[in-house]
């Protein structure tokens, strides 16, 4: 209640602000479901600075099509997967009014793979030359996906000569910051010199609030006008308020089941197959999400071409209790053990994801009945302590695995050794070998193959167990709000289009 207060008490001072500002300004107040203490974009794994409209990417992602397009760079060529050219759109300037050239793209370039070394490995840049608007790359091997990779939010393009990026962060976007209070939110007004068509709002609000029920009752009451995955509960209510548009669309997300393969227990398949057994999806997907998604069979959408079939495996707590004891565990006085020790799991979840806790409880009870204890720990920043502690056996875990449009991303980031989101430390030659001969192959079709060889693999060792896909859910005032688009990367939200109903 009073994470609740606090909020409208800080949304009311926000409209008491906007009401006493020019009539004719047309503001947008966003709340999104992330907080973030940093707008480092070469850093910051919220990536609020691409989604609130601050910086751009040289490409980015075709949802509809599946395939990268151009934004600041016009064109590129690379044939051999080495040596890359990219043309850079003439004309467009920094929100300090410094020309985006080829030297300050290369500058932020460089600066992204100092600061972050998973974009160094993933982008695997050998040499960078600038000329005018040209850049020249070289790879530092055949490297046919290179041009995807730059659709990643940490490759945004900044002027890397402001010192302080949480004050001065300078990008090209269609807003530019005005102030940012870490955990709270950004003030953001129209860069009219935008090279895509200056914005039709003045100014936005970009919040963060964690609590789903705080979102929507900051809707409800008119404090915001566009929600960012309100409360599953609530959504019948506000699709039956007046004035309130809900919109629900599948995306390339995956909620999963990290498995940490450098813990004892879980080192045996037979035990991580299972922790999967105990996952009962589809009732997940009917009590948690209500609904609101689709139960998994791998990391992919289904409708995705390069997602792979399985057969179904035994589910339920006898095929987990048939693995636990072809393990070598039995069950006594109602205590899962083996060579008289207990079975016992820690279980990390995060709030900023509501759903996510209440998936991991269930699994602690699932477990439960057959004799697994399970110690739920709640964190708040996952990607910092899973790759920061080991001192955990599962993980629920929400992560985009197919936002270039293809599945070499999530397979380099996820199962690769020098994988960024690598949590579950899989370090698998054979799985290594597939996913380095994926990032060597151009063809469609063959890439499709081998990222189905990559997924088998996970599902036969059962590196990490698939939940579900859920839906990104948006609540706006429609009375309002005009052209918002809920988009399937997740990237792209505050964006020149928007715009407020006359």
């Amino acid at each position: 209640m009073l994470i609740v207060l606090a909020l409208l008490s800080a949304c009311s001072e926000t409209s008491q602000r906007a009401s006493n500002q020019s009539e004719d300004n047309k503001h947008i107040h966003f709340l999104y479901n992330f907080s973030t203490r940093s707008l480092d974009p070469h850093v910051d794994s919220s990536y609020v600075p691409l989604r609130a409209g601050i910086t751009e990417t040289l490409v980015k992602l075709d949802e509809e099509q599946l395939k990268v397009v151009p934004w600041l760079a016009e064109s590129w060529e690379g044939e051999d997967g080495v040596h890359w050219t990219l043309n850079l759109r003439e004309g467009i300037t920094f929100h300090n009014g410094k020309a985006m050239d080829g030297p300050a793209v290369k500058a932020s370039l460089e600066r992204a793979m100092t600061e972050n070394v998973a974009i160094r490995n993933a982008l695997n840049i050998g040499e960078i030359t600038a000329d005018g608007q040209q850049l020249q790359i070289t790879t530092t091997r055949p490297f046919p996906e290179f041009i995807s990779e730059l659709v990643n939010p940490n490759v945004s393009i900044i002027d890397v000569t402001e010192g302080d990026f949480n004050s001065k962060l300078t990008g090209t976007g269609p807003f530019k910051l005005t102030s940012f209070a870490p955990g709270s939110k950004l003030e953001l007004e129209r860069y009219d010199a935008y090279w895509d068509g200056a914005s039709r709002l003045d100014s936005v609000t970009f919040s963060f609030n964690e609590d789903a029920n705080a979102r929507t009752l900051a809707l409800q009451s008119g404090q915001v006008d566009i929600v960012y995955r309100p409360e599953v509960e609530s959504l019948e209510v506000l699709r039956a308020q007046e004035g309130i548009e809900v919109e629900a669309t599948s995306t390339f997300r995956v909620h999963q089941m990290t498995m940490n393969m450098q813990r004892a227990s879980m080192q045996d398949v037979r035990v991580r197959r299972a922790v999967d057994a105990l996952i009962n999806r589809q009732e997940i997907v009917d009590t948690i999400l209500l609904g609101y998604g689709e139960a998994a069979k791998g990391p992919f959408l289904p409708s995705l071409p390069f997602a792979p079939s399985f057969e179904t495996r035994p589910g339920g707590e006898a095929a987990a209790v048939q693995y636990l004891n072809e393990a070598g565990y039995t069950l006594q006085d109602g205590v899962m053990q083996k060579n008289g020790e207990p079975l016992q799991l820690v279980l990390l979840t995060y709030s900023a994801r509501a759903d996510l806790p209440l998936i991991a409880q269930v699994f602690q009870s699932d477990a439960k009945r057959i004799g697994i204890q399970v110690e739920i720990r709640q964190i708040d920043t996952p990607e910092d302590y899973m790759a920061s502690n080991r001192d955990w056996d599962l993980a629920t875990y929400s992560n985009l695995t197919a936002p270039r449009g293809d599945a070499g991303y999530y397979l380099n980031a996820t199962y690769h050794p020098d994988g960024a989101l690598n949590f579950s430390g899989a370090e698998q030659p054979e799985l290594t070998a597939i996913i380095d001969k994926l990032n060597r192959t151009v063809g469609a079709d063959e890439r499709a193959v081998l990222a189905e060889q990559a997924a088998g693999y996970v599902h036969e060792q059962m590196i990490n167990s698939f939940i579900l896909h859920p839906s990104t859910i948006v609540a706006y005032n429609k009375d309002k709000v005009k052209n918002w688009v809920t988009t399937r990367s997740e990237y792209y939200m505050i964006t020149n289009e928007l715009d407020i109903l006359e």
